[in-house]
């Protein structure tokens, strides 16, 4: 009982989350769009000029917003996942971040995996390697995907700044936590060897053939610091 409710909980942050990029993001946008085609409208008898640099301001933003909304369609679930697996998806999710400043290289062989599992993965992976872009200034990301008798295991590492001991895990870690939880797993963040962040991620075998009976043993979700 208590495992479905951190998972329905963890569900509620998600949708929380994309709400409020639709909400602040997306919709601001959208309607600064339209007060710039009723601006540029007003310009084309007075300024033609100014109304057509207008519309090519407006061009550009709204390619940006639409880049936005597959991104965030790409980051719930890539059409890539479901039609060639875990491994050719995360390497789109590495090219997308190839111009971004952030190096993510990927060591992943095709794995046949149950699509819950899949799921829950690559949910971790894309979150890890978010948080590392976007709050640990880091320039270098790996991600390593390994399946032996025991399981599969999964580390993302970084080489950012790291995690301030005594920082509270956010609704992001809090998601990954519970994403391992949902398939069997447990979820650890933890400083690396060398510095940054390191996520490590375990999943039992039972559960890479099918099996759906949860590991309900153990702490399915910890930060070391």
């Amino acid at each position: 009982a208590a495992s479905r409710a951190r998972l329905a909980e963890a569900r509620e942050e998600e949708r929380r989350k994309l709400r409020r990029d639709l909400h602040d993001g997306l919709g601001p946008a959208l309607a600064g769009v339209a007060l710039g085609l009723a601006a540029a409208r007003n310009l084309l008898t007075v300024d033609p000029e100014a109304a057509g640099r207008l519309l090519d301001r407006l061009r550009d933003e709204t390619d940006q917003r639409v880049e936005h909304v597959r991104d965030l369609a790409r980051g719930l679930l890539p059409p890539v996942l479901g039609e060639r697996g875990l491994a050719p998806a995360l390497h789109e999710l590495a090219q997308r971040y190839a111009g971004s400043g952030l190096a993510v290289q990927v060591a992943a062989e095709p794995l046949p995996l149950p699509e819950p599992v899949a799921t829950a993965i690559y949910g971790i992976v894309s979150e890890a390697v978010r948080n590392a872009h976007r709050h640990a200034g880091a320039t270098d990301c790996r991600v390593t995907v390994q399946r032996d008798d025991e399981g599969l295991t999964l580390r993302v590492e970084d080489g950012g700044r790291g995690i301030v001991p005594g920082t509270p895990a956010g609704i992001g870690m809090r998601s990954m936590g519970e994403r391992a939880e949902g398939i069997g797993g447990v979820c650890v963040v933890a400083p690396g060897p060398d510095g940054g962040t390191t996520v490590t991620v375990r999943v039992p075998a039972a559960r890479l053939s099918g099996d759906v009976a949860a590991d309900e043993a153990g702490q399915p979700f910890a930060v070391v610091p």
